[in-house]
């Protein structure tokens, strides 16, 4: 048995981490000293690798918490792996589109920025990058609010 110090080193953990997860039932008690320390066995430290390797997977302590519930429980935990796992990978999947969508807004802009940087003929180089009003991109708004430049176009 490990006193709570030795798990923290052991596994890269801080020691708040741990008492935090007790706090809130992810692990159990431990057994504790005479004198008021904390002991966990060999299955509270795998547990703790456990949820240390879920979190890290991105799943929620809720979703740890559900599972580890299911396991006790002696219930399908394969189906509630699967539920939560399901769930993680549409939420990956929703932020993937999300984040392409802002990719596919911002490449223009950073190239129009970039031909304002380039340009030879330009009269003022420090003029301020107007960004170009375009109705595909949502940017232009806050652009050209923050530029104080008016919009020319209306953007749905």
């Amino acid at each position: 048995m490990l006193q709570v110090g030795e798990v923290s080193r052991k596994l890269g953990m801080n020691p708040q981490t741990i008492y935090f997860y007790e706090r809130i039932g992810l692990i159990p008690p431990p057994h504790r000293t005479e004198a008021g320390y904390r002991l966990f066995t060999q299955e509270d430290i795998d547990r703790l690798i456990f949820i240390n390797h879920t979190k890290a997977m991105g799943l929620s302590l809720d979703d740890i918490r559900e599972i580890l519930t299911a396991k006790e429980n002696k219930s399908p935990t394969c189906q509630t792996v699967y539920d939560c796992l399901q769930r993680k990978a549409k939420a990956i999947e929703e932020t993937i589109q999300q984040l392409q969508i802002l990719r596919d807004e911002l490449l223009p802009l950073i190239n129009h920025c970039q031909r304002n940087i380039d340009c030879q003929d330009c009269t003022d180089p420090d003029e301020s990058c107007a960004v170009e009003e375009d109705p595909r991109y949502e940017f232009h708004r806050a652009c050209n609010a923050w530029q104080n430049t008016p919009a020319t176009q209306n953007v749905n």
